[in-house]
């Protein structure tokens, strides 16, 4: 009688003293980097007088309500809110279209001046935003679209980094033969963008979707250049505007930026993936 063969589990490689030192490093990074998150959420749950000890609270205590009621006392948090989602999404959206289509054109067209014109978009990220402050407010003001929300999501509608990066992708990861066959078998130019270019352009459209909407979720610069009246502050300003020189409700203050900080951790927690494949794209062939 033959006896049952045993198999042996594959042992695991004992890790590199390099190998552990770098995990232990990144390990630390990352506790150091997630304190101020841990102790923002921590304040939200403290009146200011129990904030302000020494040594400061590092558990959760039970004021969140207290304060998250002062918070809506002092602003119209709520419309806030819901302006700062309807601004960071047209942003996304229009982002998103516009890049794309540009992105499209620089890398499957042949026109005239076509390397210029790209030299010239990427040049224009390296001037620093706050000297467009005053021509954005001059234009806008012309426009008559102060204290608008269109004036904070359509100027940046078609962002250089974005065309950029949808250019780089689809030169890199969309097979011109596959377009070529598209247009030999009549489809349009917007068929081939439509149905071949975008689905698989997921991946970029999901990394820039994402940057586009944390960086409109955090712009305080453009509502308070633009904006006027308080029922149209973004989260950002809004929450700026309970700050004064002797009466400033910091535990008020600590339980609106949690909760403005609560969709974006969501966002990344759901695209992450999209992140990384977007920004790694074409690194390894």
């Amino acid at each position: 009688m033959s006896l049952p063969l045993k198999h042996k589990s594959p042992a695991v490689p004992a890790l590199k003293p390099g190998m552990a030192l770098a995990y232990l490093t990144v390990g630390i990074g990352s506790l150091i980097m997630l304190m101020p998150f841990y102790f923002m959420f921590v304040f939200a749950t403290h009146d200011r007088s129990d904030i302000f000890q020494l040594p400061p609270p590092v558990w959760f205590g039970s004021d969140f309500f207290r304060n998250f009621d002062i918070l809506t006392q002092r602003l119209p948090f709520w419309r806030n809110l819901g302006w700062s989602l309807y601004v960071a999404i047209c942003s996304t959206g229009l982002t998103l279209w516009f890049c794309s289509m540009a992105g499209y054109a620089f890398s499957c067209f042949e026109f005239r001046f076509k390397k210029p014109l790209f030299a010239l978009v990427l040049a224009t990220m390296l001037l620093p935003s706050f000297m467009n402050m005053i021509p954005s407010f001059m234009v806008m003001d012309a426009l008559g679209w102060i204290d608008q929300a269109r004036a904070l999501y359509i100027p940046g509608a078609a962002s250089a980094f974005g065309i950029f990066l949808m250019r780089q992708f689809i030169s890199s990861s969309v097979p011109q033969d596959l377009i070529e066959a598209a247009r030999l078998d009549g489809c349009s130019e917007f068929g081939i963008y439509g149905q071949i270019v975008l689905p698989l352009l997921k991946p970029a459209l999901g990394t820039l979707g994402l940057i586009t909407f944390i960086a409109s979720w955090n712009n305080f610069m453009g509502p308070l250049v633009l904006m006027r009246s308080a029922d149209h502050y973004t989260l950002p300003l809004a929450l700026r505007s309970l700050q004064t020189p002797t009466d400033t409700e910091w535990g008020a203050l600590m339980a609106g930026s949690a909760i403005a900080t609560i969709p974006l951790m969501i966002l990344f927690a759901l695209f992450s993936r999209q992140l990384i494949a977007g920004l790694t794209s074409g690194a390894v062939k």
